[in-house]
């Protein structure tokens, strides 16, 4: 609570009694620490949300077979890059089924791609964990139980 006194009416010895000549240094030096993560965080999220300069999304998938998930999904880029997607099936237990890297090669700027993944069984999720311009993206990678061999990609009729 402030002081209903002006520091210039007590006397030296009440502004040292009553803690008024202290400066709030540490009050200070917190606030500007506080600005500066603030705005090193703002800068951040700023360069990572630009940083990609490509769209995509799953658009649909269904489950074809035991063996196999068809995927369809949608990537809006740069007509001359090359696009880098990650693709993962799950069971109910979050365990991966099926995992691809799919490149996408330059060409139209708006792309929707249907994917045959082969799966271990039949699926009960898909992913599309990411896509990139720079290879393969920042994604998790296969986690598959120990023991068990991803299977090919793509799918393919045998």
């Amino acid at each position: 609570m402030p002081s209903p006194f002006r520091r210039d009416q007590l006397s030296p010895e009440m502004r040292a009694r009553y803690g008024l000549d202290r400066r709030p240094l540490g009050t200070w030096i917190a606030s500007a620490a506080a600005i500066v993560v603030f705005v090193g965080a703002l800068v951040f999220v700023w360069l990572n949300v630009r940083g990609n300069p490509i769209e995509f999304r799953l658009v649909a998938w269904e489950v074809q077979a035991p063996d196999h998930v068809e995927v369809t999904i949608s990537i809006d880029r740069p007509a001359d890059t090359e696009v880098t997607c990650v693709i993962r099936a799950q069971d109910a237990n979050r365990i991966d089924l099926g995992y691809a890297t799919v490149a996408i090669p330059p060409g139209s700027p708006d792309v929707l791609l249907d994917y045959s993944l082969r799966t271990l069984a039949p699926a009960f999720t898909v992913e599309l964990l990411g896509c990139s311009v720079e290879g393969v993206p920042g994604v998790p990678p296969p986690q598959f139980p120990p023991g068990v061999v991803p299977p090919e990609q793509p799918w393919a009729a045998a």
